[in-house]
C-alpha cells in the first residue's frame, strides 16, 4: 500500500505529529492530541485492518513514535499515550484477524500486516528504546504498591505487553536467510534487552512475591526469548566441545562422504562403452508394455535396474485435508555472544525465580485467574528449564516445585484433554495437536528428571524418585497414556516430531517400568475395568424384587401349612391393630377405588413372605376400605372363611403390574431418559503387574505403522530415535515373539532401501535388526507359501499366530468355546421348529426354538448362523429383534407419529399414550428427539407427564361439583365454600388478582397488548386450521418492561404462555397446544371492570383543569383504541357479554368474578359457556361471572 493512498484524514493526523531533523525530532503542538486520534482509527478500523496498513505502510512507527520515545519520554502524558498506540499497532496479526485466514483476499491482507510488523522488530532493535522502556520500569517498580497509582500498574501492563508483542512477531526466513552462529533480527533484540537491563528487572518481577500479578507475563515474555533455543545445547555453550559431541560429527561427516563416494562410483559406472547416440534398444522379455508385447527399452542396460513403469508420470496430487503436518518449530544456534547471556539468564532464573514463579502460575491456572490457554505457557517453562538443568549441573533443589505426582497428574489431565478436542474439534485439530506436543515435551522432561534421580548419589533424592515412580506406575491413566496416543495419531494434525517425541518418551516409560520391576520382583497396580449394566424399572412388588414369586402350585402348596398354623393363631386374635397398616397409596395418583388390585398383590407377597400376621391385618383393612362387593370378605365373616380366602388368594394368578412412578420434580430428569439405559460402572481394583502382559498392548498393527512411518526417515533422524524404534520393534518381534507383524511388503520395501542405502555402515543397529526379520520371514516362506500373500496385509496378533502355527490352530486351542457340531437328527429338528414358528406373527421365530429345542444348549447367534447355512434364511438381518434397531423413520412413520401427537397432546401422559399406540415400537430418546426433529415440540419439557397439586385439585373439583348443583343448593353451601376458597386462593393466585395488581402498577397498556395478542393469535388458528408456537414480540418500550417485570412474567405462566428456551429463543411464546377457545378465554381472563370503569369518564367532556398532560392524553386515547379492537375481537368470537358491548359508552361492569374453574377439555367450555348463557329463574338480579384458570404444566 502506497503511502499517496492514504485517507486524508488519517495523513494530515500523522503530519501533525511532528518532523525529524537529522538525529532530533521536533514535536508539534497537537502532538499529544494526534495519537490519541490514531488510537480513536485503530479503534474503528474496518476487517482488512486498513488503519493499521496504512500506517504501517508510511512507517510512522519507525520515524515518529519511536523518536517521540526516546527523545520526549519526559512527557508523561505523551509518553502514555505512545506506548498505547505502540501495544495496539504491534499486537500480533492473529489476535487482528481472529485466526489465519483462508479467503484470498484477506490472506493478503494478513500477509502485509505480518510484514510491517516485522519492520517493527527491526526497528526496535536499538538498546535507545529499550533503555527509555526499562528505565521507565525501574522508576514504577521503586514504588511501594500503597504509593502506587492505578495509572502506574496499568503503565507497566503495557510496557510488558509492548515488549511481549515484539518478542512475539515471527521471523522472516526467505528475507534473513541466516546460518548458525549468525546474529539474525530476534538476536539483535535479545541483545538490546540485555544492553538495557530489562532481563534484570524481568528476573526481579519472578522473583519478587510483591509482584505475583505479572507473573504469566513475564513467563510469556521469558518464553518467547528462548523460543529458537535448544535447552541441553544452551546449557554447553562455553564448555568447549565434549568428545562424545566431537564423536557424533565425525559420524555425520563419515557418512555424508561415504554417500558422496557411492554416488560417484554409481556415475562412473553409468558411463557406457559407445556413445550415448547410440546406446541402441532393447527388448525386455517377461515384462508387458501397455499392450500385449513386450517392453521395449531405449536406454542403456545400466540404466535397466532404476527402470519404474512410473517413470514420466505425474505424481498424484494430495489433497490438503491428506497432507502431512508440516513442522512450525525452527531450532538455530544463535551468535556466540547471544547463548551466553541466555545462559547466564537461565541460571540466574532457576537459582532465584524458577519455583516461586511457577508455583504463582499454577495457582492462578487452578483459580482461573489466567486467560485460556495460558497454561501452554506454564508446560513450555517446565518442561525447557527442567531440561536445562538437567544438562547444565542436575540439581533437583532447583526444580522442586514442578517435581511431583501433582504435576504428573496436571501434565496427563491436560495432555488427555487436548487429545480428546483434537479428536472432536476437527477444525481447530492442528492447534490443538501444537498443544498436545507441549504437553508432550513436559511430560517428557518430567520422567528424564525421575530417571536422572535414580543415578543421583544423595540417597533422599533416589528414595524421592523411587516414591515419584511407585505413585506413577500404579495408576493405570499413566500406563494407558501412551497406547491412547498412539492409536489415535493422525499425521495430518500432528507432525513428525511429535511422533518423534512420542517414541522417545515411550522408550523411557517402558525403559523405567521394566527396570522398576526387576528391582521389586513384584509390582501391584490399579486396574480398572468398565462393566455396562441395565438399569431396571422400578418395582413397587417386593416379592417380584427379592424373587419369592412362586414358579408353580406346588410350591404354594408347600408354603400354606406352616401359614395355616399362624394365621389359626392371629384369627382367634379380634383385638389384632389395624392402624398402622393402610392398604392403599394416599400419595399415588391412581384413584383409591381402582387400588383393590394393587391392595390384593400386597396381601399375597406378605402370605409368600411368610408374614402372616401382616397379611391377615392388610385383609381386614382392605375390608374397612373397600366393603362393596364383598371382595375381601363380608362384614361377619368367620376366622374359618378369613383363612379360606387368603388360601385362595395366595394360589390365585394375580396380575402384576409396575407401580406408579413417584411423583417429584426430582425425577423429571429421568423420564426423559431411555426405560433400559445402558450405564457404565467402573470398578477399580488391584493386579499384580507383568511386564510382558503391558508389552502386548502395543502388539497392534496401528502402534507398529507409527513407527514404521518414523522409521522411513532414518537418515534425518538422531541416533538416539533410531535406537527407541529398533528397541520397540525387538521387543515386539524378540520378547513376544511376534515377528510377524513386521511382515508386510511396506517395511521390506524400507529394509531394501536402508540395505542398499552406501551409508549402511553408520546404522548398523538397523541393518542388524532387518537381516533379523528377513530372516525370520524366509524361514517361515519355507513353511507357509501363504506367507508372500500375507505381505500385503497389516496383522494383528490372532493372524500372526495363524501364520507361525498354522491356520485354524486358534480354533484347535479354543475348541471348548467351539459350538458343538449339529447332527442330522437336530438339523431336522431345527427344520420342522423354523417352518412352524416362521408364520406366526407377533413371536420371535428364534425364541420359539430356544424354547423347544431340548437337545444342546445353544445360543440364539449359533442357530441364526445355521439357519442361513442351511438355506432356511437369506441373512442374519432377517433374524433381528423388533424395535431395538429401528433407527430411520419412514414418511407413514412420521405420519402416525404426527397423528398420535395431535391425538394425545392435551392428555396427561403425551409420551406414554404415544408409546402405547405407535406401531413401530421405539425408545423414548427416539420419539423424543424425532418430536424435536418435527417441530412438534420445542423443548423435551413439554412432553413431562403433567402434575398438579393434589390439594388444589381436589378443591377445583369441589366447586366444580358446586357450580352443577342448582342454585337454592348453591346458596345453603355458599358459607362452607368460602373456607376452600380462602385455601384456593392462598394455593394459587388468580389472573384477576395479577391482572388488577399489575394494572395498579401502570401496566393496563401492557396488558391491553397481551390480550390483542391472545385473540389475534385465537382467530389466525381458526382460519389455518393449524396450530404453531406464536412469539410476543415486544415493540415498544412499555411493554419490553412489561415482560421483564417478575409479576408479569408469572401471569404469562398462568395463561400458559411459554417462556424462551434456553441458548435457543429470545421471546415468549404462545404455545401450539392452547386452542382458539382456551386462547380467548385467557384474554377474557384479563378483562378488568375496574378499569373499564376508569377509563369510563374518559369517554365524556372533562373541565380543562382536570385534563392532564398531552403524553397521558395519548396513552388514554391508545388504551381506548385497544379497548374498542378487544371488544370487536369479541365480538366475532361470541365471547362478549351485553354489558360488556354497552361499558364503553354507557355504564361499567358491577359484577365481580366469584369462582374459578379448570379448563381441562373443550366440550367442558362450550357447556359453561351454555350454563352461563341460560339465566335460572329465581336467580339474584346480580349476574354471577367466573374466572378461569389456566394452568400450564411448565408453572411450579
Amino acid at each position: 500500500m502506497d503511502l499517496h493512498m492514504m485517507n486524508c484524514e488519517l495523513l494530515a493526523t500523522c503530519s501533525a505529529l511532528g518532523y525529524l531533523e537529522g538525529d532530533t525530532y521536533h514535536k508539534e503542538p497537537d502532538c499529544l492530541e494526534s495519537v490519541k486520534d490514531l488510537i480513536r482509527y485503530l479503534r474503528h478500523e474496518d476487517e482488512t485492518r486498513d488503519v493499521r496498513q496504512q500506517l504501517g505502510a508510511a512507517q510512522i512507527l519507525q520515524s515518529d513514535l519511536l523518536p517521540i520515545l526516546t527523545q520526549h519520554h519526559q512527557d508523561k502524558p505523551l509518553f502514555d499515550a505512545v506506548i498505547r498506540l505502540m501495544v495496539n499497532l504491534t499486537q500480533p496479526a492473529l489476535l487482528c484477524f481472529g485466526n489465519l485466514p483462508k479467503e484470498p483476499s484477506f490472506r493478503h491482507h494478513f500477509l502485509q500486516v505480518l510484514t510491517y510488523l516485522q519492520a517493527y522488530k527491526e526497528a526496535f532493535a536499538s538498546e535507545k528504546a529499550f533503555g527509555v522502556l526499562s528505565e521507565t520500569l525501574y522508576e514504577l517498580l521503586q514504588l511501594g504498591w500503597e504509593e502506587r497509582q492505578e495509572e502506574d500498574n496499568l503503565l507497566i501492563e503495557r510496557i510488558l505487553l509492548l515488549v511481549r508483542n515484539i518478542l512475539h512477531v515471527p521471523a522472516d526466513l526467505d528475507q534473513e536467510k541466516k546460518i548458525d552462529d549468525d546474529a539474525s533480527a530476534h538476536d539483535q533484540l535479545l541483545w538490546a534487552i540485555h544492553l538495557s537491563g530489562l532481563d534484570d528487572l524481568l528476573l526481579f518481577l519472578a522473583s519478587s512475591s510483591a509482584e505475583e500479578q505479572w507473573s504469566l507475563h513475564v513467563l510469556e515474555i521469558v518464553s518467547l526469548m528462548f523460543r529458537d533455543q535448544n535447552p541441553e545445547q544452551l546449557a554447553g555453550v562455553g564448555q568447549g566441545r565434549l568428545a562424545q559431541e566431537r564423536s557424533a560429527d565425525f559420524a555425520e561427516l563419515e557418512v555424508l562422504r561415504q554417500r558422496e563416494m557411492a554416488e560417484k562410483k554409481t556415475r562412473a559406472l553409468q558411463r557406457g562403452n559407445r556413445h550415448s547416440r547410440f546406446g541402441g534398444s532393447y527388448i525386455v522379455q517377461g515384462l508387458k508394455s501397455i499392450g500385449e508385447r513386450d517392453l521395449i527399452f531405449h536406454k542403456g542396460l545400466h540404466n535397466l535396474r532404476n527402470y519404474s513403469s512410473d517413470l514420466g508420470k505425474q505424481p498424484k496430487k494430495v489433497p490438503k485435508r491428506r497432507q502431512a503436518a508440516r513442522e512450525l518449530s525452527i531450532q538455530r544456534r544463535s551468535a556466540l555472544n547471544v547463548r551466553l547471556f541466555l545462559r547466564d539468564f537461565c541460571s540466574e532464573f532457576l537459582e532465584n525465580c524458577y519455583n516461586r514463579l511457577m508455583g504463582s502460575v499454577k495457582d492462578h491456572l487452578l483459580r482461573e485467574k489466567a486467560q485460556q490457554h495460558d497454561e501452554t505457557y506454564y508446560m513450555w517453562a517446565l518442561a525447557f528449564f527442567m531440561a536445562f538443568n538437567r544438562a547444565a549441573s542436575f540439581r533437583p533443589g532447583l526444580v522442586s516445585e514442578t517435581l511431583s505426582v501433582r504435576t504428573f497428574h496436571f501434565i496427563e489431565q491436560n495432555l488427555t484433554n487436548y487429545y480428546e478436542m483434537m479428536l472432536t474439534d476437527r477444525k481447530e485439530a492442528a492447534s490443538w495437536a501444537r498443544r498436545m506436543h507441549l504437553a508432550l515435551k513436559a511430560y517428557q522432561e518430567l520422567l528424564a528428571t525421575v530417571n536422572e534421580m535414580d543415578i543421583s548419589p544423595d540417597e533422599a533424592v533416589r528414595e524421592s524418585s523411587r516414591i515419584i515412580k511407585n505413585n506413577i506406575f500404579y495408576v493405570m491413566e499413566y500406563r494407558e497414556l501412551f497406547l491412547a496416543l498412539f492409536r489415535k495419531f493422525d499425521e495430518r494434525c500432528q507432525p513428525r516430531s511429535f511422533l518423534r517425541d512420542l517414541v522417545e518418551t515411550t522408550h523411557l516409560f517402558l525403559k523405567m517400568l521394566e527396570r522398576f520391576c526387576r528391582s521389586r520382583g513384584n509390582l501391584v497396580v490399579q486396574n480398572k475395568q468398565k462393566k455396562r449394566r441395565k438399569k431396571k424399572k422400578k418395582v413397587l412388588d417386593q416379592a417380584i424384587v427379592s424373587g419369592n414369586v412362586p414358579s408353580s402350585p406346588e410350591e404354594v402348596e408347600a408354603v400354606w401349612p406352616a401359614l395355616a398354623e399362624q394365621l389359626q393363631c392371629c384369627a382367634q386374635n379380634s383385638e389384632l391393630s389395624m392402624d398402622s397398616v393402610v392398604p392403599f397409596d394416599a400419595a399415588s395418583e391412581v384413584p383409591v377405588e381402582e387400588q383393590r388390585a394393587e391392595a390384593m398383590v400386597r396381601i399375597q407377597d406378605c402370605l409368600l413372605a411368610g408374614q402372616a400376621p401382616q397379611a391377615l391385618t392388610l385383609l381386614r383393612s382392605a375390608r374397612e376400605v373397600w366393603p362393596e362387593g364383598d371382595v375381601f370378605g363380608s362384614q361377619d365373616i368367620s376366622p374359618e372363611e378369613e383363612i379360606q380366602l387368603l388360601k385362595q388368594i395366595l394360589s390365585a394368578p394375580l396380575p402384576r403390574q409396575q407401580g406408579p412412578e413417584e411423583r417429584g420434580a426430582e425425577e423429571e430428569e429421568e423420564e426423559e431418559e431411555e426405560e433400559e439405559e445402558e450405564l457404565q460402572v467402573v470398578q477399580v481394583s488391584e493386579k499384580e503387574f507383568n511386564f510382558l502382559d503391558y508389552l502386548k498392548r502395543f502388539a497392534c498393527s496401528t502402534v507398529v505403522r507409527a513407527y514404521v512411518l518414523l522409521l522411513r526417515s532414518y537418515q534425518q533422524n538422531s541416533a538416539h530415535t533410531n535406537h527407541c524404534i529398533v528397541k520397540m520393534l525387538h521387543r515386539l518381534a524378540h520378547d513376544l515373539k511376534m515377528e510377524a507383524l513386521l511382515f508386510q511388503l511396506s517395511v521390506f520395501c524400507l529394509f531394501n532401501r536402508l540395505l542398499s542405502d552406501p551409508a549402511a555402515g553408520a546404522y548398523k543397529e538397523l541393518v542388524t535388526f532387518a537381516k533379523y526379520i528377513l530372516g525370520k520371514f524366509f524361514a517361515l516362506a519355507a513353511v507357509n507359501q501363504k506367507a508372500f500373500v500375507e505381505l500385503l496385509f497389516w496383522k494383528n496378533t490372532a493372524v500372526v499366530r495363524e501364520m507361525t502355527e498354522g491356520y485354524g490352530s486358534l480354533d484347535d486351542r479354543s475348541s471348548s468355546r467351539r459350538a458343538p457340531t449339529w447332527s442330522p437328527e437336530e438339523e431336522a429338528h431345527l427344520r420342522e421348529l423354523y417352518l412352524a414358528n416362521k408364520d406366526v406373527e407377533g413371536q420371535d421365530v428364534v425364541e420359539a426354538i430356544l424354547a423347544h429345542l431340548n437337545t444342546v444348549p445353544r445360543t440364539r447367534k449359533q442357530i441364526i448362523h445355521h439357519l442361513v447355512q442351511m438355506g432356511l434364511a437369506d441373512s442374519v438381518k432377517d433374524f433381528q429383534r423388533k424395535g431395538t434397531h429401528i433407527v430411520l423413520w419412514t414418511g407413514d412413520q412420521e405420519l402416525e407419529l404426527q397423528r398420535l401427537f395431535e391425538e394425545f397432546r392435551d392428555s396427561d401422559d403425551v409420551l406414554g399414550h404415544i408409546m402405547k399406540n405407535i406401531t413401530a415400537k421405539r425408545s423414548r430418546a427416539r420419539i423424543v428427539d424425532k418430536l424435536l426433529a418435527l417441530g412438534l415440540v420445542a423443548e423435551r419439557r413439554e412432553l413431562y407427564k403433567k402434575r398438579q397439586k393434589k390439594l388444589a385439585s381436589s378443591i377445583l373439583e369441589d366447586l366444580e361439583e358446586e357450580e352443577n348443583l342448582p342454585e337454592e343448593d348453591s346458596e345453603e353451601e355458599e358459607e362452607g365454600g368460602s373456607e376452600a376458597e380462602q385455601v384456593q386462593g392462598s394455593l394459587v393466585l388468580s389472573n384477576e388478582n395479577l391482572g388488577q395488581s399489575l394494572h395498579q402498577e401502570g401496566f393496563s397498556i401492557p396488558l391491553l397488548w397481551l390480550q390483542n395478542c391472545l385473540i389475534r393469535a385465537a382467530d389466525d388458528r381458526e382460519e389455518d386450521g393449524c396450530s404453531q408456537a406464536v412469539p410476543l414480540v415486544p415493540l415498544t418500550e412499555e411493554n419490553e418492561e412489561a415482560m421483564e417485570n417478575e409479576q408479569f412474567q408469572q401471569l404469562l405462566r398462568k395463561l400458559g404462555v411459554r417462556p424462551p428456551a434456553s441458548g435457543q429463543e429470545t421471546f415468549w411464546r404462545i404455545p401450539a397446544k392452547l386452542s382458539p377457545t382456551q386462547l380467548r378465554r385467557a384474554a377474557a381472563s384479563l378483562s378488568q371492570p375496574e378499569e373499564e370503569q376508569k377509563l369510563q369518564p374518559e369517554l365524556q367532556p372533562k373541565v380543562p383543569g382536570e385534563q392532564g398532560s398531552d403524553e397521558e392524553h395519548c396513552k388514554e386515547h391508545r388504551a381506548q383504541a385497544l379497548r374498542a379492537l378487544l371488544l370487536a375481537h369479541k365480538k366475532k368470537a361470541g365471547l362478549a357479554s351485553p354489558e360488556e358491548e354497552d361499558a364503553v359508552g354507557k355504564e361499567p361492569l358491577k359484577a365481580a368474578p366469584k369462582k374459578r374453574q379448570l379448563l381441562d377439555s373443550d366440550e367442558e367450555q362450550e357447556e359453561d359457556e351454555g350454563r352461563n348463557r341460560a339465566p335460572e329463574l329465581g336467580a339474584p338480579g346480580i349476574q354471577k361471572k367466573k374466572r378461569y384458570q389456566i394452568e400450564d404444566d411448565e408453572d411450579d
